[in-house]
């Protein structure tokens, strides 16, 4: 048996007295982080939502002035006490900026950026897409750190300032230091913040879901119960082989177990479910295809790869797409 380690007897203290100068101040308990969440559609809505019932100081910054965040999830509906800023004027540095925008509205959130970003700011580019460090670089400050991210959570906007969760509550970041920060800003949360090595495979991965779910969908005007029928499986499944070329290209890991993952994925939807890029035209607003379907094609083209099947979706959209604008 071994000897207990023997301690010596703690020694007892007099409390300070308040009353006292000399008397050391207590302990302060550290600031909530501050967090910035541009867009405030169904994405960045409820990650704001979740931020703030964590405990942390949040604003949502918008272009259209808002009463109130409401959140409907697991079977309840809960206001999130966040600030609003319609114009950059109105905001300073924070500790961390969340992009939620569509990908094809970045620059204009450049005023945003400018105005949030400090030393220290990080940015989580919380986008659909690949390329997310490099859309992001020209509008802010030389030298932010920048955190791809990607979003496993199925929400949708109902109505300005009201989110509908669905399931899942993932965000997919680049592995690093800035991932953890970020990681441990959000602890607590319920937002499962998952550092990825390989980032670029799980981008495109991310990428095959929106591939043909976005643009068949948008283009016909149809729900995902469209995906049952096997001659569009059939082209599914050729539009998601054409672009693993491409990605594999780019450096990315993936392959044909890849493309039948996607298609279980597609599988599993709902008939009656929608897309984004679908939402978006039933709405009259501008799509997302450039950012899904169009980086499929220029990353063919720096490649010399074809892509005759996912240019001619491309060419399909941006017509659909001009028409919308007026």
């Amino acid at each position: 048996m071994t000897d207990p380690i023997a301690h010596d007897p703690p020694v007892a203290h007099d409390p300070p007295d308040p009353g006292d100068p000399q008397a050391p101040a207590p302990p302060r308990a550290a600031a909530p982080a501050r967090i910035a969440v541009i867009g405030a559609g169904a994405i960045g809505g409820y990650l704001a939502a979740l931020a703030q019932w964590a405990g942390l100081d949040v604003t949502v910054c918008v272009r259209s002035p808002l009463d109130a965040l409401t959140v409907e999830t697991g079977g309840e509906e809960r206001r999130a006490a966040v600030g609003f800023a319609t114009d950059p004027a109105q905001v300073a540095p924070v500790d961390w900026v969340l992009l939620a925008t569509k990908a094809q509205d970045t620059a204009g959130a450049e005023g945003w950026l400018r105005r949030l970003c400090g030393p220290g700011t990080g940015v989580v580019v919380v986008q659909n897409g690949v390329g997310h460090r490099e859309r992001v670089a020209p509008y802010v400050p030389e030298g932010t750190g920048i955190l791809p991210a990607l979003a496993y959570i199925s929400a949708e906007r109902i109505a300005p300032g009201r989110i509908r969760h669905h399931i899942a509550s993932e965000l997919h970041v680049s592995e690093g230091a800035l991932a953890d920060g970020f990681a441990a800003a959000l602890a607590g949360s319920g937002l499962t913040v998952r550092p990825v090595g390989d980032f670029t495979t799980e981008a495109w991965r991310k990428l095959f879901v929106n591939l043909a779910l976005n643009p068949l969908t948008a283009l016909l005007q149809q729900r995902t119960g469209i995906f049952a029928d096997p001659e569009m499986a059939g082209l599914t499944r050729d539009l998601l082989r054409e672009a693993v070329v491409v990605a594999r290209a780019e450096g990315a890991d993936v392959g044909e177990q890849d493309v039948g993952n996607t298609l279980e994925i597609y599988g599993a939807i709902p008939p009656d479910g929608g897309s984004s890029m679908l939402f978006d035209r039933l709405a009259g607003r501008p799509m997302e295809h450039e950012y899904l379907t169009g980086a499929v094609v220029r990353a063919g083209e720096r490649h010399g790869i074809a892509t005759p099947l996912n240019g001619m979706l491309l060419t399909l959209l941006r017509a659909v797409d001009r028409e919308l604008r007026g």
